[in-house]
């Protein structure tokens, strides 16, 4: 008896459904039509024997043995991607397309100092940017859909290879006449929790900033209504508290036509460590590598 052996494309459509859901979009994202892809997940069950997907008008739900299927297929599609990457960095390094996914409280601030040199240096290489929170990028990260991540530390990642790239300090922002502001640097112990704004659930910045401060009760007393930083600008320039930002943001001028002023954290932990992950074993770990000592030299 011959075994069937499903085809990368039928597991890319099965994967492409489990991700999105909904039939329609999960084709748009394989570049199929809706039906082209609906018939090769049929005839991916039919020679296979097994339902993997139960379809509905509404909802497309995958079955326990589905859920499973789409796993194992995760890991063949990147090893797939993996054997292809052998190859062509095996040639010139840092060339052809490379996917990073950057989380949202780097990427306005270091990519627009790095890119244009990467551009002028390796014209070559094709990135694309994905912006996304870090959980997330992780998980493009396991499952294929990035080549690498550029994030903060610390941060659960799984196995991963990290290449560590600088410290970024954290800073306490508030407007400018505030009573008290000190002279140099702020003590979390000065940070009133009824005043703090902090980014949403999601961003590791949070979790980052409440552990420099080592205060349990700012965890629950903050005020988290911030989607971005430049949104906890306006809201600290409007008077309605405080907050804290990255050396980066301030670098990049993120007080600019403000009335904040910003003074260091006094913490032993008052930072977050920049780094660049990709998967264990990637065939490419040379050449990010190399891209970390380009994300490094910005």
């Amino acid at each position: 008896m011959t075994a069937y052996h499903p085809t990368l494309k039928q597991l890319q459509y099965l994967v492409a459904l489990y991700e999105h859901g909904h039939f329609g979009r999960a084709a748009e994202s394989c570049f199929v039509s809706q039906s082209t892809l609906s018939a090769g997940l049929r005839e991916l069950e039919s020679l296979l024997g097994v339902t993997l997907v139960e379809r509905t008008r509404r909802v497309v739900r995958f079955t326990p043995l589905g859920a499973k299927v789409v796993a194992k297929a995760h890991r063949v599609l990147r090893e797939a991607e993996e054997l292809t990457e052998l190859v062509r960095s095996s040639g010139q390094p840092l060339t052809g397309e490379l996917r990073m996914s950057v989380i949202p409280t780097i990427a306005p601030f270091l990519l627009p100092r790095i890119l244009p040199r990467l551009r002028r240096d390796r014209p070559s290489l094709k990135l694309f940017l994905r912006e996304e929170p870090s959980a997330a990028a992780i998980e493009s990260l396991h499952h294929g859909r990035a080549d690498c991540v550029l994030l903060a530390l610390p941060f659960a990642t799984g196995e991963v290879e990290i290449e560590p790239l600088f410290a970024d300090a954290l800073y306490v922002a508030f407007p400018k006449d505030d009573p008290r502001d000190p002279p140099a640097q702020v003590s979390p112990a000065l940070i009133d929790e009824n005043r703090l704004l902090l980014l949403e659930d999601g961003h590791c910045l949070k979790d980052h900033a409440l552990a420099a401060c080592n205060r349990p009760e700012l965890q629950a007393s903050a005020t988290m209504i911030g989607t971005s930083l430049h949104t906890l600008v306006q809201m600290v320039d409007n008077g309605l508290g405080l907050t804290m930002l990255p050396a980066m943001a301030l670098e990049a001028g993120i007080l600019h036509d403000t009335a904040i002023v910003a003074r260091p954290l006094k913490s032993p932990n008052a930072r977050r460590e920049i780094a660049l992950v990709w998967r264990k074993n990637s065939p490419r770990g040379d050449e990010f590598r190399l891209l970390a000592e380009e994300l490094r030299a910005g």
